[in-house]
C-alpha cells in the first residue's frame, strides 16, 4: 500500500470539521490563525505583525481600563431626509448595517478611564457603511466634544472611515465644518485632543477632525489620505511613490506626529495626556 493509499484511508476514517469564523487567514503572510488567539493578541498576527481592523467597541476595550459608557448618545440616529436611493434605498442600507454591526451608526462616543485619567473617545466603525460620516456621526462627535468640555477631560478620536456619506449629499459635507468648529472649542477650553488614525482614514474625515489633533498618531501601515491612490494616479497621470499614503510615508513627510504599534497605543496616549492635562 502506497503513501497516497494510506492518506486516502485515513481521510475516510477521520473528518476534520472547521466551523465558520473559527479560523482567519492573515492578509499579509497568509498564515491560518485561530480567531480566539488572534483576539487575545489584540488582532495582531503573531507571525508577521499585520494588524487586522478592529470594530468600534474593540477600540474602546483596547484603550479604556474602566468603561462608564460605550455610547453616551445612543438616541442620535441617522435619518433618510432625502429619500435617497442608488442601487438600494438608503433606509435599507442603514437597516443592513445595523444588523451587521449592532450599532446605530458608524461612531460611538465612549466615556471611561484610561488607567487613572477619565477621557471621552469617539470611536468609528468601518463595518458600518465604510465608516462614512453623515449627519448623525457629526452630531454625536460634537456632543462628545461638548461632554468633554463640560467635564474638563481629554478627548480622543479613533478614525476608521472612507469619508463622507454620499447618501446624505451636502448634509454629510456640512459635518466637516461642524466637527472642525467643535475641535476649536476644545482648543479654547485648553483640553488636549489626541487623534488616532487607523486603516483606512480617508475623504471628508481625514479632511476634517482626523487631522486637527494636538497630537496625531497612526497605526503602522494604515492607508491615510483624501482621494485614493488609483484616483490620484489617473488624475496626475504619474506613478505614485512606493508606500504612498501609508502611515510611515506620512510620518516621513511630517503630516503626522508618530506611528505607534497597537500594543503600545494606550501607554503612548496616556503618557501624552499625563504631560498635557492635569485632572
Amino acid at each position: 500500500m502506497g503513501f497516497k493509499d494510506i492518506l486516502d484511508k485515513l481521510k475516510g476514517k477521520r473528518k476534520v470539521i472547521i466551523k465558520e469564523g473559527e479560523w482567519i487567514k492573515c492578509e499579509k503572510c497568509k498564515t491560518l490563525l485561530f480567531s480566539e488567539d488572534l483576539i487575545k493578541n489584540q488582532k495582531i498576527c503573531p507571525h508577521c505583525g499585520y494588524a487586522f481592523r478592529m470594530n468600534a467597541k474593540e477600540r474602546v476595550d483596547l484603550l479604556l481600563d474602566e468603561i462608564y459608557s460605550y455610547d453616551l448618545f445612543p438616541k442620535i440616529k441617522p435619518v433618510d431626509v432625502l429619500n435617497f436611493k442608488d442601487t438600494k434605498k438608503y433606509k435599507d442600507r442603514l437597516k443592513e448595517a445595523k444588523e451587521k454591526t449592532g450599532l446605530e451608526d458608524a461612531i460611538i462616543i465612549a466615556n471611561g478611564k484610561m488607567i487613572d485619567k477619565e477621557v471621552v473617545i469617539a470611536s468609528m466603525d468601518f463595518n458600518f457603511m465604510g465608516g462614512s460620516m453623515g449627519s448623525a456621526v457629526g452630531a454625536k462627535f460634537v456632543r462628545g466634544v461638548e461632554f468633554a468640555i463640560q467635564k474638563k477631560i481629554p478627548f480622543i478620536s479613533v478614525a476608521a472611515s472612507g469619508g463622507a456619506r454620499m447618501q446624505e449629499s451636502i448634509l454629510s459635507l456640512m459635518q466637516m465644518a461642524k466637527t472642525a468648529i467643535s475641535i476649536d472649542r476644545l482648543n479654547k477650553a485648553k483640553l488636549p485632543y489626541i487623534s488616532v488614525l487607523t486603516d483606512p482614514t480617508m475623504g471628508g474625515v481625514s479632511a476634517s477632525f482626523a487631522f486637527l489633533g494636538d497630537v496625531i498618531i497612526a497605526e503602522p501601515e494604515s492607508l491615510i489620505g483624501f482621494a485614493g491612490p488609483r484616483v490620484i494616479e489617473q488624475t496626475i497621470k504619474q506613478q505614485l511613490p512606493e508606500g504612498f499614503q501609508k502611515s510611515e510615508f506620512l510620518l516621513e513627510k511630517g503630516q503626522i506626529d508618530m506611528v505607534v504599534d497597537r500594543k503600545n497605543l494606550k501607554k503612548t496616549i496616556y503618557t501624552i495626556l499625563k504631560h498635557t492635562h492635569r485632572q
